[in-house]
């Protein structure tokens, strides 16, 4: 009990200081296993068990393997690691998938089976938001209720009162984010657009967009590319920004960003397979 409660400490430490790991459970164990049902371990992104015991050399290869994969596309899965016996008499091979579960073979003499959860908790998706605009402000006020760690970035003087977001950045020096999968979106709408988006190409994400419409977009991307910044690099920025829902008002754009960025966070994870955050 003692082992357990440890484990579930750190868990909630390595949480709150948004670090990225896997919590591995075993779930069932048939005859011989030197991990019992109840076991967890915390596995980090370099493959280092900092507590807990799931088994020894028999399981960890296999459960490895499961925690680079769930902290990659953000999927749980199950591992079960059996004698090549009973694989055989299943139908599967070792490394084969069936419904959910990835089977693995035990070489160990003991010859038991052993099944492990494999959970991903992820630090909260970052969503980097450049400008004051009112689509920018309500943006961050939509994000943050959806999970999304929020930085603004945008001049002190550009804002009536401080808005409640996780990060506030005065001007456009992105030099400290929040390290997570994350999200840029330009809504300065005249005001430092140029010195904003330069900002956000220069940023890495997976998502990178542009309040405004294509004919700015396009002025913009001359101006950059004369600068300097490379092409590849400016025609990532969708613009404008957001799904077409035929949105008007800046609550309406702001939640079309939102849809647009939720498809994307979400790309590997349906079919039933959820974000642990």
């Amino acid at each position: 009990m003692g082992a357990h409660v440890e484990v579930m400490e750190l868990v909630a430490q390595m949480k709150a200081a948004e670090q990225a790991f896997v919590l591995a459970t075993v779930v069932r164990t048939v005859s011989v296993t030197a991990a019992k049902a109840g076991a967890k371990a915390i596995i980090r992104p370099d493959g280092t068990i900092v507590a807990g015991w799931i088994g020894g050399g028999c399981t960890k290869g296999a459960v490895l393997r499961a925690a680079r994969e769930a902290l990659a596309d953000g999927a749980p899965r199950m591992v079960s690691v059996q004698p090549e016996n009973l694989l055989a008499e299943l139908g599967v091979k070792p490394g084969e998938t069936r419904e959910g579960v990835r089977f693995a073979s035990n070489m160990c003499p003991s010859k038991g089976t052993i099944d492990i959860f494999v959970e991903p908790v992820l630090p909260h998706p970052s969503l980097v938001i450049l400008g004051a605009s009112p689509v920018a402000l309500s943006l961050a006020t939509q994000a943050r209720p959806l999970g999304y760690h929020v930085t603004l970035a945008a001049p002190d003087a550009d804002l009536v009162a401080p808005p409640e977001v996780d990060n506030l950045v005065n001007c456009f020096e992105l030099s400290e984010l929040h390290e997570a999968k994350r999200f840029v979106v330009v809504s300065t709408q005249g005001k430092g657009d140029e010195a904003a988006l330069r900002a956000a190409v220069a940023t890495k994400a997976c998502y990178h967009a542009f309040v405004g419409s294509r004919r700015k977009m396009a002025a913009l991307r001359e101006k950059l590319i004369a600068e300097g910044v490379a092409v590849t690099a400016i025609d990532r920025v969708k613009a404008p920004a957001g799904l077409d829902l035929g949105a008007i008002t800046p609550e309406e754009i702001a939640m079309s960003i939102l849809a647009e960025i939720t498809v994307e966070r979400r790309k590997g994870q349906r079919d039933g397979k959820l974000e642990s955050t």
